[in-house]
């Protein structure tokens, strides 16, 4: 092949340096708060005169950390079931359906991930100061599932497209109904797109922090939200071990795609 990486020569190691520094470039400041996390100082200093795991211990004694966290975890099950529910009818109706409008309404569905989400907040919380769900677990769900329920559509409508729908049928020919054979055949052969679908929806309910900002109410707050109260109020190492914290779920989820996704292709 014309690009093929092994017959580019000198440029291999041109490529590769690029590769590198950005790499480095992205997870530098990921490996600083991290390193944080683990320093002696009470203040954010760079490089840590000791290291200890004081902050850890704070994080995990302190209620109302754990309570922002539990609040953030319940938020994004809710929102991951809710959003490949939602996310797999929707995504049957725009690639198996053929009626008219469907590409405007696939694009309707795709604008939360175009605007900006400052203007999603602003909307939403005007919306649900009207409505008396502000601060509300409710609230919370429903402005977390406007933002990760494209994420759904997306996956799960590319793996429905790349399923050979003549499988479908043979299974209807064979005397399944419609249904059946969408749930017994469909189902399990699109399993790694509602699988991914719920790792990003559970992800993207996780962290966000713009939404979360909006809809928190004194005794409601995600970790996030508390990540960004304290940070206005103190600097202190247990934000970074509550950073730390977020990073590694987010690392783990995908690790965990992408072992699914390479045993899919084997």
């Amino acid at each position: 092949m014309l690009l093929d990486f092994d017959k580019l020569g000198a440029w291999r190691w041109v490529l590769s340096a690029i590769c590198g520094l950005m790499t480095l470039f992205l997870l530098l400041p990921i490996l600083f708060i991290i390193a944080l996390s683990f320093g002696s100082s009470r203040w954010l200093i760079f490089p840590p005169p000791e290291w200890t795991f004081k902050w850890y211990g704070e994080l995990f004694s302190d209620p109302r950390w754990m309570t922002a966290a539990l609040t953030s975890a319940k938020i994004g099950l809710i929102v991951m079931v809710l959003s490949v529910i939602l996310g797999l009818l929707a995504s049957l109706a725009l690639v198996r359906g053929t009626f008219r409008g469907r590409a405007v309404l696939r694009a309707f569905f795709l604008t939360p991930m175009i605007l900006p989400v400052v203007i999603v907040a602003v909307a939403l919380y005007a919306l649900f100061l009207r409505l008396g769900m502000n601060g509300t677990l409710t609230g919370f769900v429903i402005a977390h599932l406007v933002v990760a329920l494209p994420f759904a559509i997306i996956t799960i409508s590319g793996a429905l497209e790349s399923f050979d729908t003549s499988i479908e049928q043979a299974a209807i020919l064979c005397g399944a109904s419609p249904w059946e054979a969408r749930v017994r055949v469909t189902l399990p052969a699109i399993q790694h797109g509602l699988f991914a679908a719920a790792i990003f929806s559970f992800l993207i309910s996780w962290d966000e922090v713009v939404l979360a900002i909006f809809m928190a109410s004194p005794t409601l707050q995600t970790l996030p939200v508390k990540v960004w109260t304290t940070l206005r109020q103190d600097l202190t190492p247990v934000v970074a071990a509550a950073s730390t914290l977020l990073v590694l779920l987010t690392v783990v989820l995908m690790l965990a795609a992408a072992l699914l996704r390479k045993g899919k292709s084997k």
